[in-house]
């Protein structure tokens, strides 16, 4: 099918992404993944090169455009080169919306030419040690004294977690009621006494991306960095989730592309039995259903970003779009891998990175059983 979501200009900006990451991040990625962390001066490349803060207004040196088509490219040609530790998606897609809705004219004027430039990273502290889909069982502090608010507690997962300058936290700030008329976002900033990182987190994938736990120790956070209303965190929360979903939907769907193309290719290039593996049928036939999922995903996604470009994206469509386009990922990436035999489990290969890199996708940002809940729970059952 023709595809008709980008313009011109989001393909202009195609060309820059894709310049940029293979200048820039290609040539590196293999070291920072034996690191464990992507070098902080990418960032402040990719600040250069107008990669960060699409939305932020221009005084603050981002781009002023409110369209989440430029955001999709990106993290697109991050996927195409198998850059899964680079976080611009959590910056750019998950963050950036907090500060840029949330934050007071003297917050912005403070933090948003630093996120722009890429010389402040940022991440968003929710999951704690016993509370991850459950956001309500979240155990984090943050007690009054004087104008200030003092911390407590830890977080996990973190993504971002060792560069990052800035972290939204999500604190109960009233405990006398439930967590959704609790809860807040304070802004806890880099080197402030009490703030502690553990450890970078050893994971199965995305060996890149810096995940780490977060430990807040009386904390003292001034009250000029609370981000948003009081007591109203949850709400914000839920206000800024589907963008964070439609984010990995994006990713899910790049990827699962982009696999299935080398798969392809790999297939009509490596012979058994005197021809190529793509000549059989059960090859054809389950290269052929694939291609028929991928094709599907993408139509819906497409259509995804033209709502929520226009305010019409739904807590519900955002969860459909999360859990059916990375549970596809998992499927096409794990029937991508059998057909390359035993070259697949080898990771010279991509497919074999993309494996494991994907399977986080179904568990992240809300897992598939918490999404299906949402949608179910809209169906009035």
């Amino acid at each position: 099918m023709q595809k008709d979501l980008y313009t011109a200009d989001h393909e202009a900006f195609r060309d820059t992404a894709r310049g940029f990451v293979e200048r820039y991040v290609a040539p590196h990625h293999d070291a920072w993944e034996k690191a464990g962390v992507v070098d902080r001066s990418l960032w402040v490349e990719a600040g250069k090169h107008g990669l960060l803060g699409f939305e932020i207004g221009e005084e603050y040196g981002g781009g002023g455009v409110l369209d989440f088509r430029y955001n999709a490219v990106l993290g697109e040609e991050l996927i195409r080169a198998g850059a899964s530790g680079v976080g611009f998606g959590l910056h750019n897609d998950v963050c950036a919306p907090y500060f840029e809705r949330l934050a007071t004219d003297e917050q912005k004027a403070r933090w948003l030419p630093g996120f722009c430039s890429g010389e402040l990273i940022t991440a968003i502290a929710m999951t704690e040690p016993a509370a991850g889909s459950d956001l309500q069982g979240i155990k984090t502090t943050a007690v009054r004294d004087g104008d200030d608010w003092i911390l407590n507690g830890q977080k996990t997962f973190i993504t971002n977690g060792i560069n990052s300058d800035l972290v939204i936290v999500v604190v109960r700030t009233d405990p006398d009621v439930k967590a959704a008329q609790g809860t807040s976002l304070l802004v806890v900033e880099r080197d402030m006494p009490g703030f502690e990182r553990g450890r970078n987190l050893n994971k199965i994938g995305m060996k890149a991306q810096d995940t780490a736990e977060l430990f807040f120790t009386n904390v003292r956070v001034p009250g000029n960095n609370l981000l948003g209303e009081l007591n109203r965190g949850f709400i914000h929360l839920m206000e800024n989730l589907p963008q964070e979903r439609l984010s990995i939907a994006v990713g899910a769907v790049a990827s699962a592309e982009q696999v299935l193309a080398s798969t392809i290719e790999y297939c009509k290039t490596r012979t058994a039995f005197g021809k190529p593996i793509g000549s059989f049928q059960n090859s054809r036939f389950v290269l052929a259903e694939l291609a028929t999922e991928v094709e599907i995903a993408r139509v819906y996604l497409d259509k995804s970003i033209t709502e929520h470009n226009e305010g019409r994206f739904t807590a519900v469509d955002a969860a459909m779009a999360k859990w059916w386009t990375t549970e596809l990922q998992k499927r096409v990436i794990d029937s991508c891998l059998q057909l390359h035999g035993g070259y697949g489990y080898m990771l010279e290969y991509p497919v074999a990175k993309a494996f494991i890199d994907s399977r986080v996708q179904t568990i992240y940002g809300g897992t598939t059983e918490i999404m299906k809940e949402i949608v179910g729970r809209s169906l009035g059952v």
